[in-house]
Formats: structure tokens, sequence, C-alpha cells
């Protein structure tokens, strides 16, 4: 660990820039899911307890540096209030006249919030003068936004080399629950890689195999090295394409001591639907007309006994089409098995990535596992062994 924490930092009367992530899903002009809020808060209250004056700046959908009224960031500002149980300032802009005099009114024990950082096309630019302006509105930089640190953007990595730096809370413990799963990690480790396609996951793969000792291998990814072995899918998602690729893969893993851990049998249905007619088949004999959409029991009972004999998971996407049933009972039943294995204190799970977060809330094992990360690009950049630069620039 390279980076200091908030704990390390001398915050007394000091204005705290603070990266946060609260690019969160907008419905009826009102914040519709404050989870990424609520994720911020543990360290604006350690901000304030230590006297700290917490400045937030954020981006906010892609207005690709220009002023877009309907992605201001006024809109999350009563939901923070909400959720920090305290009031919530707002400036008009995040550098300039606007910023400096709104910053400069701030009293103790109130929270500001800076306008969208992408209305100014220096932030994507990682532009120098454009982070010097916002280094000149405080005394510390705290990023706490893990989920845009693969951005090298002003607010995340020029700023954090013009001001005393540190990861707050939830960058912390993002940090430390990734160190902890593939930096040092106890053995044996088991990734869990699913999701539709194999080539969105290729650099994924390569990093895990030199690295795990065995990787779990579902959704549509599976349908892709089942052909690849000359097994007919039928009309399952599959990326026949990719066959050498996959088979390359399966041989790189054997020869780094890796097991690839494929479905033995599947669910299939000639129609994609809630409640379509379904069956189980051995992974071989997929009928023509049909598509796999789940992984089958067997299947299920073998990844759970490579769970049981673990000390460490990565889980990134799901089993099979989660979203809708009957085709979620091999992610659900895997992930509440690595969950109750960790509740037991048998396990270490980390999990992150968009439909790994939804697939396992839906299972109800989320809260179980030992951390699982909303950071979605950045999670999985980590994971493909990338140099992240809104960490690496607090080091």
């Amino acid at each position: 660990m390279s980076w200091k924490t908030l704990d390390q930092m001398d915050l007394a009367q000091k204005v705290v820039l603070t990266r946060v992530d609260i690019n969160v899903p907008i419905e009826d002009g009102a914040v519709s899911d404050a989870t990424r809020i609520e994720r911020i808060k543990p360290t604006i209250d350690a901000i304030l307890k230590a006297g700290g004056k917490p400045v937030l700046m954020a981006h906010f959908g892609r207005p690709k540096g220009k002023v877009v009224p309907e992605m201001s960031l006024e809109i999350t500002r009563q939901t923070l209030a909400d959720v920090l149980e305290r009031e919530v300032m707002f400036a008009t802009d995040c550098i300039g006249p606007a910023a400096k005099s709104a910053v400069d009114g701030l009293q103790s024990g109130q929270v500001l919030l800076l306008e969208n950082t992408r209305f100014h096309p220096g932030e994507e630019a990682n532009d120098p003068g454009f982070a010097a302006e916002l280094a000149a509105l405080g005394q510390v930089y705290c990023n706490d936004a893990f989920s845009a640190a693969h951005r090298a953007h002003a607010s995340t990595e020029a700023l954090a080399r013009l001001l005393p730096a540190c990861a707050g809370h939830l960058m912390a413990a993002e940090l430390k629950a990734l160190e902890a799963a593939l930096s040092a990690p106890e053995r044996p480790v088991i990734a869990v890689v699913g999701g539709a396609k194999v080539s969105t996951k290729l650099d994924l793969l390569g990093n895990l195999i030199e690295r795990v000792d065995s990787i779990v291998i579902g959704g549509g990814m599976a349908n892709t090295f089942l052909a690849a072995q000359g097994i007919d899918v039928g009309k399952s998602l599959c990326e026949h394409d990719l066959a050498g690729t996959a088979r390359d893969i399966m041989a790189k893993a054997k020869a780094a001591g890796c097991t690839l851990v494929l479905p033995v049998d599947v669910v299939v249905a000639r129609e994609f639907k809630a409640g379509a007619a379904s069956e189980t088949v051995a992974a071989d004999a997929c009928p023509a007309d049909a598509m796999i959409l789940d992984a089958g029991p067997d299947s299920v009972a073998r990844v759970v006994a490579v769970f049981e004999g673990a000390k460490t998971v990565v889980w990134n996407g799901p089993l099979g089409a989660f979203e809708t049933a009957p085709f979620n009972v091999a992610t659900d039943t895997a992930a509440q098995s690595a969950a109750a294995l960790t509740k037991a204190g048998k396990l270490l799970s980390v999990a992150g990535g968009g439909d790994t977060v939804a697939a396992l809330n839906s299972s109800g094992a989320a809260a179980d596992f030992s951390y699982v990360s909303t950071a979605g690009g950045a999670f999985l950049e980590w994971l493909e062994g990338k140099t992240l630069p809104g960490v690496a620039a607090l080091s």
C-alpha cells in the first residue's frame, strides 16, 4: 500500500477537494438509486469529524466539455443532503469566481458540491491548467472515486499531483479488497468469469491465467469455449470466429497449471423469455434448434465443489441469462454458495462489474460477500492487470 488514507492527513480547517462518483440514475427528475451516494458518506463524515471542509467534485453523464443543463449535478443535491444528513451547498461552476465564492463562504459542518467537472473540456483532456484551477480551491485532495480511477482526467489524475493527496474510505476499501484478492491472496484462488462475449474478456482471462488456480467460465462465453472444442451449441450466443482464440486460452491455461471449469451440462430452450419451456442436457447435446441459456445442476455442483476447496474467489460476470427466470438458477446457486462459505469464515469473496452486482443482488448473496465493487470498468481493468491512473497518482 503506497498511498495515504484520510486518517493520515491533517484536515483541520482545510478545504478538502474530494473526488466522488455520484453519476447516479435519474428517473422523473429525481435520483432513483442512491447507492453511490450512500457509499461516500463515511468519507464525508470523516472529513467533517477531522475539522475539514468537504468540497465534492464529480462528473455526471457525457456533456463532452460543454454546459448541458440537463446534466447539472444540482439534481443530486437533495439526495446528497438526505443521505449526509446535513446542508449541501451548490456552486454553479467547478472553477472560477462562482466556485471560489462558494468555497470561501463554506461554513464549518457544511458540504459543498461543485458543478459537473465535464462541463469543461480540460477535465477529460487531463489539462494541467484546468487541474491547477481546481487545486486553487483547496489544500488537500481526496479521491473516493475508484470507479473513475481508470480515467486519466484532471480531477482524478493531474489534480492528485498538485496537492497533498489521499484515498477516501471507499477508495481505500476497494483497493484493500482487490489487493487481498489478487496481489497477495490466500490460495487456492478461483476466478469466476462470465458474461456474453469472450472478446470483451480477453485481457482479463490472459491476466488471470497467470494469477489464479482455476477459472470458472460461464454465460455466453462458455458457449464459445464449447464450440472451440467441436461441440455443437445450436442457436446459442457464440463467437464462432474466436474459436482459435479460445483454444489458445485453453492451451495457455494448461501450461500455467490453471484449470478452466466449463459446463458439463446446460439448460436449453427454444425461445428466450421468462418462463420459457426448458430442459437440461449434457453440454455436448444441445439440440440444433435450441439455445444454451444457463449452466445445468451438475455444472453448478462442480462449481460449488471448487468453491469449497478454495480460499479466495474473484467474481466477474454471471453464469447464465440471470435476468430471466428460470435461467438465473446457476448464478443464484453458485453465488449463494460463495456467500455462505464467506459468512462461515472459509472464503474471501470479491466481486464487481455491472452485471455481477445486479446478479448478486438478485440472488440475495451480495450482502455476505467480503466485498462487492460498484466500480465497473475500473474493477475490470484492475483484474486485467492494468495500471489505473487515478490510483497511480496517489502513490
